[in-house]
């Protein structure tokens, strides 16, 4: 299933559509390619708005229970 997002970063934000299978960490380095977002590191914590936790960046959107709207704030 595709999720639709945002993924904050120090130096700015993107909204991303991304399967939900794919790890957290993932989404940013797609965005970083794409020169979409620049970060000066890759963070290992995102906190999520709608859940208001820390989630792994090396876990799955699924398994993190990110849904549709989030907002991800890179932890740097």
């Amino acid at each position: 299933m595709f999720i639709e997002l945002t993924i904050r970063t120090a130096t700015g934000q993107a909204d991303i559509r991304i399967d939900s299978k794919q790890k957290i960490g993932e989404g940013l380095s797609i965005l970083q390619q794409r020169g979409v977002l620049i970060s000066k590191t890759t963070p290992d914590y995102f906190r999520s708005a709608m859940n208001q936790n820390l989630v792994s960046a090396y876990k799955t959107f699924e398994e993190e229970n990110i849904f549709d709207g989030d907002i991800l704030s890179a932890i740097e």
